[in-house]
């Protein structure tokens, strides 16, 4: 990783945690946001969203109070999806949220509430578009117009839709102050690099914003990296790797095995937009471990909220955002600036690690006293209970004394008994290596 990334997503990397909001005219049919493309619905037929769009509930100061109790540092916002309405004031189409009832930019209400509440704001941007008429249709994999025959001969103008998406994307880095992140999406088949005029568009953004941090979509997408894995990554490589809807086994690293940052993108259910039949929620429970295996495998983790045609995000979607939040308000420490434990993952859950601390991240209750796996019984200088500042009591006694390798604590006051976990979601404990 070079010294520019490395400074770059220095913030991004010690964050860990960000909300993920996709939003946007398919809230209203309420399917999911690649409805326009599943149904390979006309233009003319999906702008009828347009016309309803009304968002009377939108208050983006009550998501970013949500945001910042479920212990959330950034959040990413869809300024524009793949269907081509844009949440922004863009000066080069009529298709955008202040022409419809709404009349507002609401890319600006959503930067100015996250930053009132100290939470690093970033923005999602489709480079692809179903909306606008030189992108390609007839035979595009993706485009819902893909099997229509009408299309078959059409005659477009490519680089007049590029002059068109870099257009966008410098309003959106020339018109809303500082950006933290830019997250573009997505490229697929031989829709993808230099297509895109990748890297004009990409010294046009460091032009603007330097220190804006950028995904890997311009050249790879949720199935490959791309170049950033190489010792030779392209300018539009990004900063950082973005696997959807799965972590890695062994997190990303590049070709000689060094860490590369990147961020798991999830949803709650299995849609990224509002659908009002998906009741298949993730635990918080769920969530919080992933949360820690992506940390401890050195990423971090964007979790996805869908607000309705109203503009509310989902009383499923706050509920578990306060069940995390309640979770991280005593165990965050374990989580922000952490990643990668020098010692191996244990049986019965994970290691995260700062310095010269250590967190047990304990999900199975023992059998007996619990062995700290990788930690030899003089290591440790004092163990802690993070959720309470409590000290532990050490486990080692008459049964583990063939065990001289390994360190042992006690939930209760009998090392040789079994007791419960006091968090059955996860229990924290504070280990403070001796300095070696």
């Amino acid at each position: 990783m070079n010294q520019e990334i490395k400074k770059r997503t220095k913030w991004f990397m010690d964050a860990r945690f960000g909300m993920f909001i996709h939003w946007g005219l398919y809230a209203i049919p309420a399917c999911g946001e690649w409805m326009m493309s599943e149904k390979e619905m006309p233009v003319k037929e999906y702008e009828k969203y347009f016309y309803m769009f009304d968002p009377v509930d939108f208050n983006p100061r009550q998501w970013a109070k949500l945001a910042k109790k479920a212990g959330m540092k950034y959040a990413v916002l869809t300024a524009k999806h793949h269907d081509g309405f844009c949440l922004f004031d863009s000066a080069l189409t009529d298709y955008k949220a202040t022409n419809t009832k709404a009349g507002r930019d609401l890319v600006r209400e959503f930067l100015d509430a996250f930053r009132e509440e100290e939470i690093k704001t970033g923005l999602y941007f489709s480079i692809i578009d179903w909306h606008h008429p030189d992108f390609p249709k007839y035979g595009d994999r993706q485009h819902p117009m893909r099997n229509c025959e009408a299309y078959r001969d059409e005659k477009i103008n490519f680089d007049r839709y590029l002059e068109y998406m870099h257009g966008q994307v410098k309003e959106l880095v020339t018109g809303y102050g500082k950006l933290d992140i830019l997250w573009f999406d997505f490229s697929y088949d031989d829709m993808c690099g230099e297509k895109w005029k990748a890297t004009e568009l990409i010294k046009m953004v460091r032009k603007y914003q330097p220190d804006v941090i950028i995904d890997n979509r311009l050249e790879g997408g949720g199935g490959k990296y791309g170049s950033i894995a190489t010792e030779n990554p392209l300018i539009y490589s990004g900063d950082f790797a973005s696997p959807e809807q799965i972590i890695p086994p062994c997190g990303v690293r590049g070709e000689k095995g060094e860490l590369i940052p990147w961020e798991l993108c999830a949803t709650m259910n299995n849609h990224w937009g509002y659908c009002n039949f998906d009741y298949e929620y993730k635990p918080a429970e769920m969530l919080i471990r992933k949360l820690v295996e992506c940390v401890s495998k050195g990423g971090n983790m964007l979790l996805n909220v869908g607000p309705d045609a109203r503009g509310r995000i989902p009383e499923q979607s706050v509920k578990i955002l306060e069940e995390i939040g309640a979770w991280m308000e005593k165990n965050s420490e374990s989580i922000y600036g952490c990643g990668i434990s020098d010692i191996p993952k244990p049986e019965w859950g994970r290691y995260t690690q700062k310095n010269n601390t250590v967190y047990a991240h304990v999900y199975e209750a023992p059998l007996g006293a619990l062995p700290l796996y990788g930690i030899g019984p003089d290591e440790p200088e004092r163990i802690f209970y993070l959720a309470d500042g409590s000290e532990m009591k050490r486990g080692e006694a008459w049964n583990t004394a063939m065990f001289t390798e390994t360190a042992f604590v006690t939930f209760g006051e009998v090392a040789a008994y079994t007791y419960p976990l006091p968090d059955k979601t996860d229990t924290v404990l504070k280990i403070e290596l001796k300095k070696k």
